[in-house]
């Protein structure tokens, strides 16, 4: 059997070495193009809960008929009494041999995907004259948020905030590390003020600011968690928001803000303006700021297919 035939087994560190030397935020602009093309399919996340209401695991599956590749993350959210344990691994198979070409760890590719695909809605989504950028959230995710959208606009000013951050003096070193403009705040609401984008990069279950603090129109983008229904943004904003998220169909149907915005706030996702295929192929109309606007991801398995055959591939040349 050729060394391209045979079954990789990447682990965490492994994955690291490979995406190194990958471009993340082009694979998925190219993902969604293919999306746009119609070679690309989403199905639904399933939710499948755990015996005795003793945690779940969602799979993310998705087909890159392009690259004739199928394959599905399984994610376990797995609560204890002190931090839930979350953990993911992806499947990668041909679409021409039906046989499986990587298994890997991807606590990392979830990393790297979900903040290369909030990067790319804010280089789409917020105005070129942006100057302030704030982001909630502290852990791994925001970080590597920071690290790919601190490039995409002449940023005057770099806001973090998360509570966690004002004992932590390590972690408050390592983020202003980064760069000379991050400045650490000591709330929300001061994080939050007159921002041109907000970026929600945490793992809360309910709101983590007040709409009303940031005082002007903004981009707020959002992740969240898999926790039932969870959301970063009180819901009842929704309808007074331009909304895009990262795929009209699916999205709705799992984001927790969505879904009670149509329940208790007379919301629809027809209102949806466009999601990221819409927005590389450039077929949605782009907000004109006179209200805030919303971009929401909940991470797709497309996503996670695109980024698993980019590693594939790397790891198979060296």
């Amino acid at each position: 059997m050729s060394r391209q035939t045979e079954i990789q087994v990447l682990t965490a560190a492994d994955v690291a070495r490979c995406l190194s030397k990958i471009d993340v935020l082009k694979t998925m602009e190219e993902t969604f193009l293919a999306r746009a093309k119609g070679d690309v399919i989403q199905p639904a996340q399933v939710l499948t809960p755990f015996p005795e209401d003793s945690g779940d695991f969602i799979t993310y599956s998705g087909v890159l008929g392009h690259l004739k590749v199928f394959g599905s993350k399984m994610s376990p959210y797995l609560p204890t009494s002190a931090a839930p344990i979350v953990t993911a691994w992806t499947t990668l198979m041909s679409m021409e041999s039906g046989q499986p070409l990587l298994l890997c760890d991807s606590g990392r590719l979830t990393q790297q995907r979900t903040a290369a695909v909030t990067a790319l809605a804010i280089d789409r989504l917020a105005p070129n004259e942006s100057k302030t950028l704030a982001l909630i959230g502290s852990g791994p995710l925001a970080m590597a948020h920071l690290n790919y959208v601190l490039t995409l606009r002449e940023w005057e000013s770099v806001r973090v905030y998360s509570p966690s951050l004002s004992q932590n003096g390590l972690k408050q070193a390592t983020f202003l590390s980064l760069d000379s403009r991050i400045l650490i705040t000591n709330s929300a609401e001061e994080c939050v003020e007159q921002a041109d984008v907000v970026m929600l990069c945490t793992s809360s279950a309910a709101p983590v600011f007040n709409f009303n603090d940031i005082g002007k129109t903004a981009l707020i983008t959002s992740i969240s968690t898999n926790a039932a229904k969870a959301h970063e943004i009180d819901p009842a904003c929704l309808p007074d928001m331009d909304v895009y998220c990262d795929d009209k169909i699916s999205t709705p149907h799992s984001a927790g803000e969505m879904l009670l915005a149509a329940e208790r706030h007379h919301w629809s996702a027809d209102s949806i303006k466009g999601d990221l295929a819409d927005l590389v192929s450039q077929q949605c109309q782009k907000p004109d700021y006179q209200r805030s606007v919303f971009f929401r991801s909940i991470g797709l398995g497309i996503e996670d297919i695109a980024i698993a055959y980019a590693v594939y591939q790397q790891s198979i040349t060296e």
